[in-house]
Formats: C-alpha cells, sequence, structure tokens
C-alpha cells in the first residue's frame, strides 16, 4: 500500500477541521436542537447517572471525528480539491450518503422518530460540509 497521499496531507488543517466538527455539536445540541434531541431521546437531564464518563464520551467522540476528518483530507487530496464549491459537494456527499445513511439504518431498527434521524444525520452533515471546505481551502 502506498502511504505517500499521507504526506500531502495538511495536518493542521485536519485538526482544525476536526475542531470545528466537535465544536458545531455544542452549538448543534445545544442552543439548537438540544430540547428536541432530549424528548426524543428520553433522557432525563436530572439523573446524575447520565453525566458520569461524558468527560471519556466526548473525548473518544472527537477523535471519531479526527478519524473522519482525516478520512475527507485523504478523499480533498485523491479528488485534487480545492474550491470552497467542492467542499460543500464532498461534505454532502459524505455526509448523507454515508453519515445520515447509517445512523437512519441503525435508527430504523431500533424504532427511533424521524426527528432524530434529522437532528443527528444532519448534524454530521453540516460538520463534514465544514470539514470538507476547510480541507479545501487550506492547501
Amino acid at each position: 500500500m502506498d502511504t505517500s497521499i499521507f504526506s500531502e496531507i495538511n495536518w493542521l488543517a485536519v485538526l482544525v477541521a476536526a475542531v470545528l466538527y466537535f465544536a458545531l455539536g455544542a452549538l448543534w445540541y445545544t442552543a439548537l436542537f438540544g430540547k428536541q434531541w432530549i424528548a426524543y431521546q428520553g433522557i432525563n437531564v436530572n439523573d446524575p447517572e447520565m453525566k458520569k464518563g461524558s468527560g471519556a464520551i466526548m473525548l473518544s467522540s472527537f477523535f471519531l471525528m479526527l478519524f473522519a476528518t482525516i478520512c475527507l483530507a485523504l478523499l480533498v487530496e485523491k479528488l485534487e480539491l480545492n474550491q470552497a464549491v467542492s467542499g460543500i459537494k464532498l461534505g454532502l456527499v459524505t455526509g448523507l450518503g454515508f453519515a445520515f445513511t447509517a445512523i437512519s439504518i441503525s435508527y430504523l431498527y431500533i424504532k427511533k422518530p424521524f426527528g432524530l434521524h434529522a437532528i443527528d444525520g444532519l448534524y454530521h452533515v453540516v460538520g463534514q460540509i465544514i470539514a470538507a471546505i476547510v480541507l479545501c481551502l487550506w492547501k
């Protein structure tokens, strides 16, 4: 396997894109859709058990978003993308085609409401668009 493509990646751009993707979650799951998401999930915010391990969960989710962003960077490099519109298109393809679809498939089997599909799936669509734009423009 030729790994030379990894030397072409702007690793600082990857880190910034991943941080923006992660930070979007803070806004998305609080100010924008927090109340609806909590209601759909049936979470009792007053349950002290809900807060246990939240730091580890957030750190793990950041590393997963970092991995997704590295994969986006590989696509950006391989496809030689360098414009914002290319980032939007790439984020739409990966966000809708992979993230939203995978979430919705799982949610169908556990019978989650469509509103939850939309909140969680569209978070990743928007996050991947933001990350892909950063990666396309910051060469």
